[in-house]
């Protein structure tokens, strides 16, 4: 990352919390600048290492202001070598109980937003000498059924699958990959699990036998963006702990071990 001996500049939209914050601290401890965008700035610095991410306000939804964000990072540090496409959300709707519109606004939070962040990148890191990386923030919601939240599930699937499409036609300079997330223990997890009780039941159902913690997918997030990646393109990485424990299994009654033949 970045031109040698200057430290790399890394984007990471929704990076003032949660997961963003998580992968933001992880490329400011590797030594990138970092810049992170919200709505709204956050309530304390994003800091790791005894240095401090860059906040700028910026609303993904608009496409103008996003360009525009893109083009004021670019112009004032000079450069542009990694973005992380971390901003999205979505809260429990069931398809039913909302119009098309609504669902629409979480398509365009959750795709239209990393698209339109990503061609902005585009048109600076094809100019650089370094080209630069781009990653896609997935989910595990995107690569199964995912009620209450079907829009967002839809747009992660989408997001993944224009990765691998911006990876093939951005090669050789500017590589693209996803990182598929499972569930992460983040300050606002009461929300989405419930209580402690309820988060420890969740982190039960994971094999790896609890939730991630954003700094996890913040390392990941370093990884493929850095050198030591810089064959993988197109490609998802699971961060998910192992995933789902199938539901059959705890519905059978069949014995846990089996003679094999």
């Amino acid at each position: 990352m970045g031109s040698a001996g200057t430290p790399p500049v890394a984007v990471v939209t929704g990076g003032t919390r949660g997961v963003g914050a998580g992968i933001a601290r992880a490329f400011l401890r590797s030594g990138a600048r970092v810049v992170v965008c919200a709505r709204r700035p956050p309530e304390r610095p994003v800091t790791a290492g005894g240095r401090t991410a860059r906040f700028l306000a910026a609303d993904l939804r608009d496409p103008g202001a996003t360009e525009a964000f893109i083009a004021q990072v670019a112009a004032e540090h000079g450069a542009l070598d990694v973005l992380v496409n971390n901003a999205g959300g979505t809260p429990f709707r069931l398809l039913g109980a909302a119009d098309a519109d609504r669902h629409a606004r979480v398509l365009d939070l959750n795709l239209t937003a990393p698209l339109t962040a990503s061609l902005a990148a585009h048109r600076v890191m094809r100019a650089q000498d370094t080209g630069g990386s781009i990653l896609m923030i997935g989910s595990v919601s995107g690569t199964r059924p995912s009620p209450g939240t079907a829009a967002y599930g839809a747009a992660k699937a989408g997001l993944e699958n224009l990765a691998r499409t911006m990876a093939v036609e951005w090669a050789p300079a500017i590589r693209v990959n996803t990182l598929v997330l499972g569930m992460v223990r983040t300050e606002s997890a009461h929300l989405h699990y419930g209580d402690a009780d309820g988060v420890a039941a969740v982190a039960r159902t994971v094999p790896a036998g609890r939730l991630a913690e954003p700094g996890e997918i913040g390392e990941a997030a370093v990884f493929l963006a850095s050198e030591r990646a810089a064959y993988i393109t197109g490609a998802s990485l699971l961060v998910h702990g192992g995933g789902e424990r199938p539901a059959f299994l705890g519905a059978s009654n069949a014995p846990s071990t089996q003679e094999e033949c």
